[in-house]
């Protein structure tokens, strides 16, 4: 009865970690979704940065190529993006499932701007327009 009770105990454990690990890589909002996208890409974490893609072709090519680029950054690089902040300089929803996310780093400051969709009832990155868009939003 006793191993009985610490198999079952173990199970409950088993089951509540994986649960907090699954839910970790769900954001909670578009800017949520933009943030653990970026910090994962920042920190070189692209199969982490993945989970929050949109998962198409383009996309994926796109991550791909900029793990790769990640590779070929001299160690300093490396440690200056992973010490970087994230700084978010505006949110603009195009309608209730897109959203436009403005955004630089404390390390290279160079503002950009991500497409976040919700598809399927999750927020995911759209990588692509970060290369097909104008650099910074025009106000009205």
């Amino acid at each position: 009865m006793q191993q009985l009770i610490s198999l079952l105990f173990l199970l409950l454990i088993g089951t509540a970690c994986q649960q907090k690990e699954q839910s970790s890589t769900t954001a909670t909002n578009e800017v949520d979704a933009g943030r653990k996208f970026l910090r994962a890409a920042l920190d070189g974490k692209f199969d982490i940065a993945k989970d929050y893609l949109l998962q198409d072709s383009l996309n994926l090519n796109y991550l791909d190529v900029a793990a790769r680029g990640y590779q070929r950054l001299t160690q300093a690089d490396k440690d200056n993006y992973r010490g970087a902040s994230i700084i978010i300089h505006e949110n603009k929803f195009e309608n209730d499932s897109t959203s436009l996310l403005v955004f630089s780093n404390s390390f290279k400051n160079d503002q950009d701007t991500l497409r976040i969709i919700k598809k399927n009832e999750k927020w995911v990155v759209e990588l692509s327009y970060l290369y097909v868009h104008p650099t910074v939003l025009e106000k009205p």
